[in-house]
């Protein structure tokens, strides 16, 4: 397992808040994340990248064009990908709620291409990976992409794919951790694996 880390940028107290930090928390409250949880924690120190940041993560997560079942499943790619245990611990329980089969989400965990995906699942795990192993997409796997989602639903996959690494990034680097009670955790594996 991971070893303890300190969490470099913790929850901050609620009383110590300055006014900027105050509405951005109260915004993030009153949302439908209800707190400020997770990532949000160690953005609360920049309180107008936390605003804008929640507000593009609530379109994506909420609302994209791929559906949520297929925005659950990238989360699951780039919390995978980067070793991001908080993202992880929120996000598997949710993708199988969503209909991600249980399967595909062990798979995932240990760093395997699900072998049972559906065909729109295979575009979002195909186009997930080339982004990010490869950095860019080819073109076949573009285009299936284009032709299943439309234009908005491609630049949606591609937004999904840049703000939960972004959200990756910021827990990295903050050490911030799950919950005690997390019963999904994300064994390690070695830096950068991820295979096809």
């Amino acid at each position: 397992m991971f070893a303890p880390r300190r969490d470099r940028l913790p929850p901050l107290d609620a009383e110590a808040l300055t006014e900027a930090q105050r509405r951005a928390a109260d915004e993030l409250t009153a949302g439908p994340r209800r707190g400020v949880i997770g990532p949000f924690a160690p953005l609360l120190r920049s309180p107008e990248l936390l605003q804008h940041a929640q507000r593009m993560g609530e379109y994506l997560r909420y609302r994209s064009a791929i559906g949520t079942r297929l925005s659950e499943l990238v989360i699951l790619l780039i919390a995978r990908y980067w070793a991001q245990r908080v993202e992880w611990s929120i996000h598997a329980p949710i993708a199988a709620t969503a209909g991600i089969p249980a399967e595909t989400i062990a798979a995932i965990a240990a760093g395997r291409r699900p072998s049972s995906l559906s065909e729109d699942e295979a575009i979002v795990y195909d186009f997930c990976f080339e982004l990010n192993v490869e950095q860019d997409v080819r073109d076949p796997t573009f285009d299936r992409a284009l032709v299943r989602f439309g234009e908005q639903g491609v630049v949606d996959l591609m937004g999904l794919n840049g703000y939960y690494t972004f959200l990756a990034m910021v827990m990295n680097a903050a050490h911030t951790e799950p919950s005690a009670t997390v019963s999904s955790p994300l064994a390690p594996l070695p830096p950068r694996t991820w295979y096809a």
